[in-house]
């Protein structure tokens, strides 16, 4: 089963910039729709973006992310990038990624392969 670790959180000013990864080991990476989910403090996880298994696949986002985060993959590298442009300190949590078998699905529940999360923390 595939299993995934984020890394590239950090500390930023409002309006600065971020790239996550998300690298993948066991199973087949290439079959899965990669996602990013994010929590901050005593909320619950919320969906982010999603990209789907081909590389090049459509990606589709969460409203509050739209125009200003990208989500990219590398099958080759068995990775998956977000890039995260003009952060807000709303933007401030842990940010996770999964994997899920099934395209243009944004159910949690269907994201298998969480990776232990890396903290994104945005300054005003």
């Amino acid at each position: 089963q595939v299993q995934l670790v984020e890394s590239g959180g950090g500390l930023v000013q409002a309006g600065g910039s971020l790239r996550l990864s998300c690298a993948a080991s066991g199973g087949t990476f290439s079959r899965y729709a990669i996602g990013w989910f994010r929590q901050a403090p005593g909320k619950e996880r919320e969906f982010v973006a999603a990209i789907n298994w081909r590389s090049g696949g459509s990606a589709y986002y969460a409203d509050s992310v739209k125009g200003r985060f990208t989500i990219s993959r590398d099958n080759a590298k068995n990775t998956v990038y977000l890039q995260m442009n003009s952060l807000k300190p709303e933007d401030t949590a842990v940010y996770y990624c999964a994997a899920n078998p099934f395209e243009n699905n944004k159910a949690i529940g269907n994201f298998i392969g969480w990776g232990q999360g890396t903290q994104v923390t945005v300054s005003s």
